[in-house]
């Protein structure tokens, strides 16, 4: 209520200098009827005065806002870890963190003898397969034609079957290096090979240099593709049934005032020794400023009701309770037209884009009863600090 407190005491002041009585009191006069406590009564020129506009109640379609805390990150399919699968010496690399990155493009240049060396044995393995199957068929005719025997044959097909799986040994390992089998020929045979990004993204880390040697084992390379962001939210044991996939979130990061948007995808299915679980959302908007591991404060919408809701500019606290005021009644005193208002206490529900649900008292006709939606709380100041307004 502190951001009303100015207002307030203007108004009230205000009030007391229009309204105060200009002549004594007759005796008629001073029997005028006395109001409630939770009455007020205002003058049309009051009510214009102090912004008063009236409305109904209204259903509106409200969600329940869960408050989260939580870290941007991505998926695994969208961070790639990049090594070599043979040992060898770095030749050469133009890549730095935070360079921008697409899928097959060359991070570093990789030598070692071992990259000829399987060169080589792929290509005599290829040239002795040729050999073999050549050979593997002319047997196989000649044992139709009762020339060769069944044991000449096993072994003619015994080797040509033994070369074949070598030959595609040797494929396989240098496919794991980047080297084309296809493309391999005699006078092509490469010391070097390229190390090539797997994915599209931008490289976090680069843990080589010119001339270091790197193994099998060294992560080189980490790369990460922001394009499909995630929200890694924890909460707690008690509101595991309050999340369900496709529900919306509103996110900020930094303490920005921009909202982003998110939208739940997965809730873990196990709660943590912490008696806490994480919830996955999807970011669904474009955040021109967010990058993975950023720590960020969510609202999930937890449910959509129709609600009797209100502006929340139409409920007022005071002394710990939530009120609301309606037209009691219009009447006349003095020749003058005056509007009673009365102050209704209700409870308040999920608040969501500045509506309110409020639970009102039984046998309250939202249909009937006029409901003030602005100024409510000039009426307050004037109920409890003006008095009487009337003359």
């Amino acid at each position: 209520m502190s951001k009303y407190k100015f207002n307030i005491a203007f108004f009230a002041a205000a009030l007391l200098v229009l309204f105060s009585c200009n002549s004594p009191k007759t005796e008629e006069e001073s029997e005028e009827e006395h109001l409630g406590e939770n009455i007020v009564e205002l003058r049309d020129d009051q009510i214009k005065m102090a912004g008063i506009e009236t409305g109904s109640v209204q259903l509106q379609s409200l969600s329940g806002l869960l408050k989260v805390n939580g870290n941007v990150t991505v998926a695994p399919q969208n961070i790639a870890t990049v090594c070599i699968p043979l040992g060898g010496f770095v030749k050469n690399t133009s890549c730095m963190p935070g360079n921008s990155v697409t899928k097959g493009q060359t991070l570093a240049v990789i030598e070692n003898q071992e990259f000829i060396d399987l060169q080589q044995n792929y290509l005599e393995t290829k040239n002795k397969l040729a050999y073999a199957e050549a050979e593997y068929k002319r047997h196989s005719e000649l044992y139709k034609d009762d020339v060769y025997s069944q044991k000449n044959l096993q072994q003619v097909s015994t080797e040509y079957n033994n070369l074949r799986a070598q030959m595609k040994g040797y494929e396989q390992k240098l496919e794991m290096v980047g080297i084309h089998p296809a493309n391999l020929k005699v006078d092509n045979i490469s010391r070097s090979v390229s190390l090539v990004s797997p994915i599209s993204g931008v490289v976090k880390s680069v843990n080589v240099s010119i001339g270091k040697y790197v193994s099998t084992t060294d992560v080189l390379f980490e790369i990460i593709n922001t394009d499909h962001l995630l929200l890694e939210l924890t909460l707690f044991e008690k509101d595991a049934d309050k999340v369900q996939k496709g529900q919306k979130i509103h996110f900020m990061i930094n303490n920005e005032s921009e909202q982003h948007e998110a939208v739940v995808y997965q809730a873990a299915k196990s709660i943590s020794e912490d008696n806490t679980y994480k919830v996955y959302a999807t970011v669904s908007s474009l955040c021109k400023n967010i990058m993975p591991g950023m720590y960020v404060k969510a609202d999930i919408e937890t449910s959509t009701n129709e609600l009797t809701a209100l502006p929340d500019e139409a409920i007022v606290n005071f002394d710990d309770k939530d009120y609301i005021f309606v037209v009691e009644r219009n009447k006349i005193e003095n020749g003058k037209p005056f509007t009673e208002y009365k102050m209704v206490e209700i409870v308040k529900g999920v608040s969501n884009n500045k509506m309110t649900e409020v639970k009102l008292p039984l046998n309250f006709d939202i249909n009937s009863t006029k409901v003030v939606l602005k100024g409510a709380y000039n009426l307050l100041s004037a109920m409890k600090n003006a008095g009487e307004m009337s003359c």
